[in-house]
Formats: structure tokens, sequence, C-alpha cells
């Protein structure tokens, strides 16, 4: 399968892959279009269901990669003891560079929802939201439940909860706090949202990716969903490519499917690539490496960076440590003013970095820099501070060379005007 939306997104499988989150077509998915291809299946085991879900291995597609049913068994478990629970869908994409929640939300509203009714239902929730920060994606998902009456999700209710988008606004406890009533800003832990989240209720906070895949779960089961992907990563996940001069790309693909290939799919030629910037921009910066790398969470990570929440940027003409600056000053901007050592944090690491692209630094503002990016890990509210260290470290570690023409001022690239952009790599629109 292979579309494209616009001129803007190109959308497309896996070569010879029955694509199972993304379809064919530019429309929004009706209900009856969904109903019969499958969709909104009756549930009449749940425990067998949640069973599937744990043996199917299905990891969280927001960027931890934790596995779901692990997740949730402890709201699940609040739930046999008598409280009541709460079930949100996560599809507030803080990550710029990321375009597959919107995508899903827009286009296959049903399938998250079918999939919200699968979990609610394992965690006994009664009552579910949507929590989102683009305002197709919540008209869709409104229109999507207009179609449909109450036992198509077996009575389990929905609500859809707008904010303004930001990169701490998809945080699972940013989320929390938005519901309730307060800003999109991370709280400290503990409690954590199944401790105590929505309505002060045992909550499930789950990617509208990681719900998608529930109905394809349900509907064959456990050894089916693993006939993809790696023994540590089962399945497929959405990758959203940018870079090298190329419009955006969102693809379905195995988890296992080599770096190499995915970026000759997206029409970049291996030797322009000069490495890439990795799950949306929390994993940090690699270098040709990536070339050899595979597209699974376990061999990113020996690799020294990770797949997050499936975003690639290639970087081809770019300077490296130009888009290392970038992507600090964004962190800069972005971070939710709350955490002293994040504030402060953020923005010594992203004018440290600026002045070293603009050829100013020397070797002390680099040993600082060195020096932040392995303390100030772990101290804030949330992981933007950990993800601004994660940038630092790797551009330092991955492109000494890079570094080292900055502090002698002879990299060419950016003498001649460099990467400066606000939002690195961003998708813009559909």
């Amino acid at each position: 399968m292979s579309t494209a939306m616009n001129t803007e997104l190109t959308v497309a499988a896996w070569p010879g892959l029955a694509p199972r989150l993304l379809r064919d077509g530019t429309d929004t998915e009706s209900a009856a279009q969904y109903r019969d291809a499958g969709g909104y299946l009756p549930l009449s085991d749940v425990d067998a269901l949640h069973d599937e879900i744990a043996r199917a291995g299905v990891l969280g597609r927001g960027g931890a990669a934790f596995p779901l049913a692990v997740k949730l068994s402890t709201v699940r478990r609040a739930h046999q003891s008598g409280r009541d629970t709460v079930l949100v869908a996560n599809g507030e994409e803080g990550e710029p560079a990321s375009v597959k929640d919107r995508w899903l939300l827009r286009h296959r509203p049903h399938l998250v929802l079918d999939g919200l009714r699968l979990a609610a239902r394992i965690i006994g929730a009664r009552h579910t939201h949507v929590y989102v920060s683009d305002d197709r994606a919540a008209a869709a998902v409104l229109a999507a439940l207009d179609e449909i009456t109450p036992d198509a999700l077996d009575g389990v209710t929905v609500s859809v909860h707008t904010v303004a988008p930001g990169y701490v606004a998809g945080e699972e406890t940013a989320a929390v706090r938005a519901i309730n009533g307060g800003p999109a800003k991370p709280t400290d832990k503990p409690p954590r949202p199944f401790e105590e989240g929505v309505g002060g209720l045992p909550t499930v906070v789950s990617n509208v990716e990681t719900l998608a895949n529930l109905p394809y779960v349900h509907r064959h089961d456990a050894a089916a969903y693993r006939e993809l992907g790696t023994d540590g990563s089962p399945g497929t996940f959405l990758a959203t490519l940018t870079g090298g001069g190329r419009p955006p790309g969102l693809y379905e693909i195995p988890f296992g499917t080599a770096a190499a290939e995915l970026i000759a799919l997206h029409g970049v030629p291996a030797e322009r690539v000069r490495g890439a910037l990795m799950g949306g921009y929390f994993a940090g910066l690699v270098d040709r490496r990536i070339l050899g790398g595979v597209l699974d969470h376990e061999s990113l990570r020996g690799l020294g960076s990770g797949l997050g929440c499936g975003a690639v940027s290639v970087i081809t003409d770019e300077c490296p440590v130009a888009v290392g600056a970038s992507v600090l000053a964004y962190y800069d901007r972005e971070n939710a003013g709350q955490c002293g050592s994040c504030f402060n944090g953020t923005a010594a690491m992203s004018a440290a970095a600026t002045a070293l692209r603009d050829g100013i630094a020397d070797g002390e503002d680099l040993a600082r820099l060195r020096r932040w990016s392995e303390v100030l890990r772990g101290r804030g509210a949330c992981a933007t501070l950990d993800a601004a260290c994660n940038i630092a470290a790797s551009m330092l570690a991955m492109f000494p060379e890079e570094v080292a023409r900055h502090l002698d001022g002879t990299c060419v690239g950016c003498d001649a005007g460099g990467f400066t952009a606000t939002r690195p790599f961003e998708v813009e629109s559909l």
C-alpha cells in the first residue's frame, strides 16, 4: 500500500506488508468502513484479552516502550479491589518531528476508539478521555463518536479534552493535570497516574498508537501479532521520516527493519547521510552508524540512541552541531518553567551549544556542556531535562570532528549561515 495524502506528507506501508495501522485513501475512515474491516468486535472474555496483550508483548508507542500489559495490570488490580478507574488516550503529540498520532486520530478515529474501548474494559473504566492538542484530530474523534451508539463502546463514555500544544503537554502527569482543570504541565512524582490520576482515581495514560494496536490482538491473537517484529520489540510501528530535502513521510514498518532500508525508501541516498536525530528529539543524535542500525528498541540502545516515538530526522546538508544547538534552544523555550534545575539547565546548555555553533565557544564552555549533560539527568519533574542532556551528550560523543571545527571556527557550512530552525524538522501540517 502506498498513498500520498497531499504533497506535504507521504503515507506508506512497508513493501509487502498488510498494514495494521495505516489504510488506503486520504479520507477519514467511517464507522461502517471500520466495522466492515472487522472493527468493534464483541469482547466476551476480558481476562483472555488481557492475557493475549501480555503474550503479544505490546509496547508503548509514546516513547518509553513500557509494556502495556503491565500498565493495565496495575490499574486493573485497583478496579478489582473496588476502586473506580479512568483511561486517557494520549494524542498530544509534543514531538515536532512526529505526525503519527495526529494521522491516526484524523484518519482512523474508530481504530483508536476501539482500542480505547478494549483497554477500558480491561481496567474496568467506565469513563475515558481522548487528550489532544490538534483541533482537526479533536473534530475527527467527536464526529466518530456521533456515528456510533454507546453499545459500540460497550457503554464506555468518552470525553475529548483539547489543550494548547507544547512539548511538555503530552507528559502523562501533564495530561492528568490538564484534565483535572490545571495547566498542561508535569507534576512531581509520586504519585503517578496509576496511583492517583484523573479525579484522584487510578488512571492509565496510554498513547493513541499503543491503543490502536489492541484491535489487531483482539481480532487475531498474540501469535499473529508477533509474526512481525523482533522478540523484544514485536509488531509494527509508525515511523515519521523527515530531512534529506524530502517531504515528510509516515511509514508503517516492522520492528527490526534496517534503518538504511527505511532511509532509502524515503528517497535519501546513503552517501548523503551524515547522521540522524532520533526519537523525535528525545533520543539525541547519532552519526553515520545509523546506516548500520536496526529500528527496534534494543538494537538502538546498543548504538547509544533510541527509537522513542518512532520519529527519525535524517541529517544530510545540515551541520550536526547546528542541529544540536537548535534543539537545545527549543528545549530552553519549551521547558515548563517549574523546576529550577530544568529552567536553568536547559538555558545553560543552550547558551553553550549556541556559542559552539557560532564559533565563539572555548574549551571551558565545552567542558561545562559535557559536565552538565552528565550531572543534570533525572533532576526535573519530567523528561525534558533528560532529553536536553541526551542532545548535548550525543552531539559531543557522535560528532567530535564537527565539534572541533566549531572550536576552531572552521565549519564552512555554519560560516555561510548555518542551520537555525526554531522547531527542527517539524512536520507542520498534514
